[in-house]
């Protein structure tokens, strides 16, 4: 898949590895780079298997998030223009090919 970047933070957290080990520690940093590389090798969204990938909901609805490690999470959404909807109006996931990374961290704090 094809990744994009909610902005220059973003990344720079992600294509910077001594950034990445700065902000997040070693662990989580290894973690981010599995993760992107996972992204990086499949067609679709769908097809992710490791992280636990799932959709978010609530305010985060519409994104999709994949484990880090100790609680952070990647998060991103869908690129694609237009995106692909369900006919019950939700996202297509199995048709995202596109992902914009929108936030690295704990969303639960």
């Amino acid at each position: 898949m094809e990744i994009l970047f909610a902005n220059k933070n973003i990344r720079k957290l992600c294509e910077n590895q001594r950034e990445a080990e700065k902000k997040l520690g070693s662990q989580c940093a290894r973690k981010l780079r599995a993760r992107l590389s996972d992204i990086e090798a499949v067609n679709r969204v769908t097809e992710l298997v490791v992280g636990n990938p799932h959709p978010l909901k609530g305010n985060r609805h519409g994104q999709f998030a994949l484990n880090l490690a100790g609680g952070w999470r990647l998060v991103f959404s869908p690129a694609n223009e237009p995106c692909p909807i369900k006919d019950d109006g939700g996202i297509d996931w199995a048709q995202v090919t596109i992902v914009c990374i929108e936030f690295i961290g704990d969303y639960h704090d």
